[in-house]
């Protein structure tokens, strides 16, 4: 289950590794986020960050978090 914090967390957290790497989570581009599911998420809070920034940006959500990634800026 997720929780609000993840929410911020996918505003704020940045890839940690590969082609994409300090990139913000849901600034990832859908179809990388398409493969990388396609070739198995990474196990833990990761993956777990990845799978929700994939069901947001699949249903057109984003403009939920942008709000977030701007607040973050103003702090």
């Amino acid at each position: 289950m997720y929780k609000n914090e993840d929410l911020l967390k996918l505003a704020r957290l940045p890839m940690p590794f590969g082609k994409y790497k300090g990139r913000m989570l849901i600034d990832l581009p859908e179809p990388y986020l398409i493969w990388f599911a396609k070739e198995g998420l990474p196990q833990g809070e990761l993956g777990q960050l990845l799978a929700l920034t994939i069901e947001i940006k699949t249903n057109g959500l984003e403009y939920l978090i942008y709000p977030l990634k701007l607040r973050s800026f103003q702090c």
